[in-house]
């Protein structure tokens, strides 16, 4: 049960049957608008869920002790606007359409928000690496396909328990840093629930890697939720990421592999592997509180 604005309500599993169909109605492509993404990531941003007047419904959050609420299904009035942005301080990951529409009211002061910005890329360029500005990573694969025999799976529930050997030896050398480690143990424990879908990957018999994700309602767009590989293996991240872009139907034109939250390693490999675009977010204020 959502409960009506200001009441707000904790994401539970239970609420994909009403979300999910409105989340399948969303065109942004923001990777954070789905129910999945919005589940697996409650916790770490603290997402709640209310109902407003009209009944439209809006996201609360906070990242370190900074609140803000988000819009994936369009701007309420603007009376409720302005309770919400008294209540909530600014406006996370407004699309283009929506920072330009605030943007034209006057009081309000748009940002992009660089460290949540999509990387999308062709499936076909990450499913071939063909051409020269991918030549390093081509070398990288032949040399692990050198090296080591890989199979791979498709991710079934008796398969979980693998990937969570995967999880685990990831996680062992970011003790000061599990980063999204809750939410990818959350993805393998509900990945049916969440119609996820995914591979893992083997070497000699023993899970070595990890790709989960989820197609979006359009049916030609993929976002990567999680990818996870255990260390040791030269070359195995590369093969991972070109045998799973090249798993993925056919249908599928476009991958979405999310944001790098402003990590510089983790940048600079989303950029090595050259998006074609990125899917741009803002940041949203009261101009005279954007100080």
């Amino acid at each position: 049960m959502i409960p009506d604005y200001p009441a707000l309500e904790e994401i539970t599993i239970d609420m994909k049957a009403a979300l999910d169909p409105l989340f399948k109605e969303v065109t942004s492509g923001i990777s954070e608008f789905t129910f999945a993404n919005i589940f697996l990531f409650r916790k770490e941003h603290n997402y709640r869920v209310t109902r407003l007047p009209g009944d439209k419904l809006v996201f609360t959050g906070s990242d370190s002790g900074v609140n803000f609420f988000m819009l994936p299904f369009g701007l309420p009035p603007e009376d409720i606007l302005g309770k919400l942005f008294s209540n909530f301080g600014a406006v996370k990951n407004a699309s283009c359409i929506q920072a330009t529409k605030l943007s034209s009211m006057g009081v309000f002061t748009t940002e992009e928000d660089r460290a949540n910005f999509d990387y999308i890329y062709w499936r076909e360029s990450l499913a071939t690496l063909a051409g020269r500005k991918y030549h390093k990573k081509r070398n990288l694969v032949k040399l692990f396909n050198e090296n080591y025999r890989c199979e791979e799976r498709v991710l079934t529930t008796g398969l979980v328990e693998d990937a969570e050997k995967v999880l685990e030896k990831w996680v062992e050398g970011r003790a000061d840093d599990p980063g999204d480690y809750e939410a990818a143990r959350d993805s393998l424990t509900y990945f049916t629930d969440l119609d996820l879908s995914g591979l893992v990957f083997y070497i000699d018999s023993a899970p070595v890697a990890y790709s989960l994700g989820e197609i979006l309602p359009d049916g030609k767009s993929f976002i990567t939720h999680f990818e996870k590989t255990v260390p040791g293996f030269r070359g195995l991240a590369q093969f991972v990421n070109k045998s799973f872009a090249a798993w993925l139907p056919e249908e599928i034109n476009i991958i979405n592999r999310e944001q790098d939250l402003g990590d510089e390693g983790l940048r600079q490999a989303k950029e090595s592997y050259r998006p074609v675009c990125f899917g741009k977010k803002y940041r949203v204020y009261r101009a005279e509180e954007k100080g």
